[in-house]
């Protein structure tokens, strides 16, 4: 493929051509596309990046992880570290970007992800491996109401930190509230982009009607204005504590986080 190929088509080559050194070393069972490089191929895109999982014989694991050299026989690898026990991030010299986890069977069925897409497995590996994990259940606390009081909550706890600390309270976890109550009650453009991350595609399928993000996350130097945008975006919304809503407001009024 030319070099200068856009990069959807380049990842999904790349994966393609792993699947290849795979099959050649004969310890290796399966590999699977995760994301936007799995079933997701819809939001692919030239922002995108690698995500997969090799699925490998009982002993085979460690010399995956200890040695890139099978990565490598793809094109040069020029960072890359681990970045949990199963697996690593890498940066090939070409730009590509690639996060990966190495699994043996029994691994892989104990693990919990969404349903991948297979790109290539052993002639004797089990049917099914691409959706061979526990998919995420739903949180038991997924209810609006929950939402709400979270969110109130970390407004209040953020106004009593120190600035970087209240940063994260307010622009951060407090968002995360909003997004997860918007999920609940209003509907979105297109479906969740990645079940464990919150905040993925959030402007594409929202839009700054229904969250102002400029006013929500206005950076380190503008807590106290966030807090009473948020305050306000949900008061306009759904019922919240009196008691609550009156001591943000009056933190907020008097903070200099």
């Amino acid at each position: 493929m030319a070099a200068n190929a856009i990069i959807p088509q380049r990842l999904l080559q790349r994966l393609d051509d792993l699947g290849d050194v795979l099959a050649q070393r004969g310890d290796a069972l399966a590999l699977l596309g995760l994301g936007s490089v799995g079933v997701d191929l819809g939001r692919l895109d030239d922002h995108s990046d690698m995500d997969f999982f090799v699925v490998v014989d009982d002993g085979a694991k460690q010399r995956y992880l200890d040695s890139i050299d099978w990565l490598e026989q793809l094109h040069p690898v020029v960072f890359s570290f681990p970045n949990s026990i199963d697996g690593r991030k890498v940066l090939f010299a070409d730009g590509l970007f690639a996060e990966y986890a190495v699994f043996t069977l029994g691994e892989l069925r104990g693990a919990s992800y969404p349903p991948g897409r297979l790109v290539w497995q052993r002639g004797d590996a089990p049917a099914g491996l691409e959706s061979a994990g526990r998919v995420p259940g739903p949180s038991p606390y997924d209810d609006a109401e929950y939402q709400v009081n979270e969110a109130l909550t970390n407004l209040y706890v953020g106004l009593h930190r120190e600035r970087l600390s209240a940063m994260r309270f307010i622009q951060v976890h407090a968002v995360d509230r909003l997004l997860t109550y918007l999920e609940l009650t209003e509907p979105a453009a297109g479906p969740k982009q990645d079940v464990f991350v919150v905040e993925r595609g959030a402007e594409r399928r929202f839009g700054p009607d229904a969250l102002p993000f400029a006013r929500l996350a206005p950076g380190y130097a503008h807590n106290c204005e966030a807090a009473l945008a948020m305050l306000e975006w949900l008061e306009a919304r759904t019922e919240v504590s009196d008691v609550l809503a009156a001591a943000i407001r009056q933190l907020a009024l008097e903070c200099d986080v």
